[in-house]
């Protein structure tokens, strides 16, 4: 039974997948066609400012490279992919196509955190992939191959930057809004040259596409991303990375509700059993030996590193 506290936490972590899921209508519906780079750099860049400004806190020492890596694992590589497959692919299919992201990570826990991996993790990483699979099996015969690659290596680098963060944690005295603002800056400035090269100059954009741009890097990239580290630092990785589902399902009804595509009892179905799998996820892991572990950690009135409670009072910052 979870206490309300870490009912509380899981929610507000949640609101991260779901508001992801509505990227694929933002993308398809209001933004620049063909600019995958371009949309990434958009949403990642001005988003990791803006948290750096309101967190005043930079990296430091060893640090400075690790913001480097999940920078680019979380954001870098993940956000033009993603793009990608949302250009290439029918709203709810690119979000599906990464729904094997649960598995990724309980495979990397178990060699990154020490984490066995157990049946009913791998189980419910497979109902979950099942599931969300059935959402989109009338849309398999125009399945294209690039964008469905696109989302497998895309749910690959997430599910690596989610694993990794976990296992480093956070610097003494540094809170999540900080290291949000660290890997968007970072990803941002790593997609920024790339996007120049490949695609030129930024393209005209209309109110619409200001708009959802504004939408993605405010709503959809600082405060989501806020969240979801903040999730992380509080959860095991597997019951974070199980909440992921929760953007094809939504990404799924956006479709059905706002741009007339029809789900048949076969997609109902699918959602029905990745839902349960997502809610399935969130029993707590047993505690197991190993680099998994160690919570993040946070100052204490002596200097020493305090293990973050990770009950209730564990959700005050």
């Amino acid at each position: 039974m979870l206490s309300a506290g870490r009912t509380t936490l899981i929610a507000l972590t949640a609101l991260a997948p779901v508001s992801w899921g509505t990227t694929y209508a933002v993308t398809t519906e209001f933004l620049p066609p063909d600019r995958p780079l371009f949309t990434g750099l958009a949403r990642a860049l001005p988003a990791g400012l803006l948290l750096l400004a309101l967190a005043r806190v930079l990296p430091r020492g060893a640090w400075w490279w690790k913001a480097a890596v999940l920078g680019a694992l979380n954001i870098g590589a993940f956000f033009p992919l993603l793009f990608l497959s949302a250009y290439r692919l029918p709203g709810g299919m690119a979000a599906v196509v990464g729904s094997v992201g649960p598995l990724f990570v309980v495979g990397l826990s178990a060699l990154l955190l020490g984490q066995r991996p157990t049946t009913r993790a791998v189980l419910t990483g497979v109902v979950a992939a099942f599931g969300v699979s059935l959402v989109v099996l009338k849309a398999a015969g125009g399945l294209d191959a690039l964008g469905a690659l696109a989302a497998l290596a895309s749910a690959a680098s997430m599910s690596t930057g989610t694993v990794l963060t976990k296992r480093w944690g956070r610097p003494e005295g540094v809170g999540p809004l900080a290291l949000t603002g660290w890997q968007l800056t970072a990803g941002g400035l790593l997609i920024a040259p790339v996007a120049l090269l490949v695609e030129g100059a930024p393209p005209a954009l209309d109110g619409a596409a200001v708009g959802g741009y504004l939408y993605l890097a405010l709503a959809n990239t600082a405060v989501a991303y806020w969240l979801w580290f903040r999730g992380i630092g509080r959860l095991s990785a597997t019951q974070v990375t199980f909440l992921g589902p929760l953007s094809p399902l939504t990404a799924a009804v956006v479709g059905w509700a706002a741009l007339g595509e029809t789900l048949t009892p076969v997609q109902l179905i699918g959602m029905a059993l990745a839902f349960g799998a997502t809610v399935a996820g969130q029993r707590a892991p047993r505690a197991t030996t190993g680099t998994s572990a160690v919570p993040f950690s946070s100052p204490s009135r002596n200097g020493r590193k305090d293990s973050m409670d990770l009950t209730g009072p564990g959700l005050r910052r």
